[in-house]
């Protein structure tokens, strides 16, 4: 074996760890971070459902800040660690001409709902009757394989109607605003806290044609009620984030972005935390339309019966 170009890092934990050590790993590894669930897929129809644990991964170069990046990396996850038990990281030498395929190989097409086919940016195949969204896995967490992204896809399908405005709230990679334009809404407004999901969303927006119709930028729910973007209130509002982070915009003021009669997507929420989400729910008066649940993750469709107050 020639001499390695590339550090493979890689933890084997339970799913609801999945997108912490991810956020931490992102910090050290170039080219993204690979979280491979334990979701299967027989044929393009079948839906299919996680199981068990998930591995997350990444590729440290390897050159003169190696020791230094894996001592970086190590220490951050002994601190994550304390709030919850992580195994230890598993290393693997790989050549610089196998790296891309070796981290591309891990993604596939997903089929997600009833009408969409989530495609890697690199693959061409015939959808059949399925909604192309094409994404970029490499640049944000959002991809289509995990449960809450999934869950939220479904909730998608069912609750977007043509022509209507979309508000997406931490959008990640942009899945779900652009699957929400590509059913036929008119408008996205798709933000989130981090510079490189906004980087993200714009760029797999333009390689689904919808850049036009899709509005980008840094912020949540505060950055919309102070009217630093175009779109202000929708009848479709989607969240999939943590439920603790559900829980405080719903103080920030939430429900002022959701139109009279308009839904409310929630997801990231795991089945221990839905009580929590739902408290904070019947306090501004939403109504549960409707939950799905995919291994220990939850997503509410929740309904706003407030007049038009704001």
């Amino acid at each position: 074996m020639a001499d390695p170009r590339w550090l493979e890092v890689s933890l084997v934990v339970d799913g609801e760890l999945a997108e912490a050590l991810s956020d931490l790993m992102a910090r050290y590894v170039e080219g993204g971070v690979v979280i491979e669930s334990g979701i299967k897929f027989n044929s393009i129809e079948d839906e299919g459902s996680p199981g068990g644990p998930v591995r997350v991964f990444g590729y440290i170069p390897v050159d003169d800040k190696l020791e230094a990046t894996r001592q970086k990396l190590e220490n951050g996850l002994w601190h994550l660690g304390q709030i919850t038990p992580l195994p230890q990281p598993a290393y693997r030498p790989v050549e610089d001409q196998d790296w891309m395929s070796a981290w591309k190989k891990h993604y596939h097409p997903i089929p997600a709902g009833k009408k969409i086919l989530i495609l890697p940016a690199w693959i061409e195949q015939d959808p059949g009757e399925r909604i192309v969204v094409r994404i970029d896995p490499s640049m944000a967490f959002g991809t289509g394989t995990h449960p809450t992204t999934q869950l939220c896809l479904e909730m998608v399908e069912e609750y977007c109607t043509p022509d209507m405005d979309v508000i997406d709230i931490g959008c990640g990679s942009g899945i779900l605003s652009i699957a929400a334009l590509k059913l036929g809404a008119k408008r996205a407004l798709a933000m989130d806290i981090d510079p490189l999901s906004v980087k993200a969303t714009r760029e797999n927006a333009e390689a689904n044609d919808v850049s036009e119709s899709i509005e980008t930028g840094s912020g949540s729910v505060l950055e919309v009620l102070n009217h630093q973007f175009s779109i202000c209130q929708a009848p479709l509002v989607l969240a999939n984030i943590l439920a603790p982070v559900i829980i405080k915009m719903f103080s920030d003021g939430l429900l002022k972005l959701l139109l009279p009669g308009g839904i409310l997507v929630l997801s990231g929420i795991l089945e221990e935390q839905e009580p929590g989400v739902l408290h904070a729910a019947e306090n501004n008066s939403l109504m549960l339309l409707d939950r799905k649940q995919m291994g220990s993750w939850v997503s509410l469709a929740l309904q706003n019966n407030h007049p038009a107050l704001y």
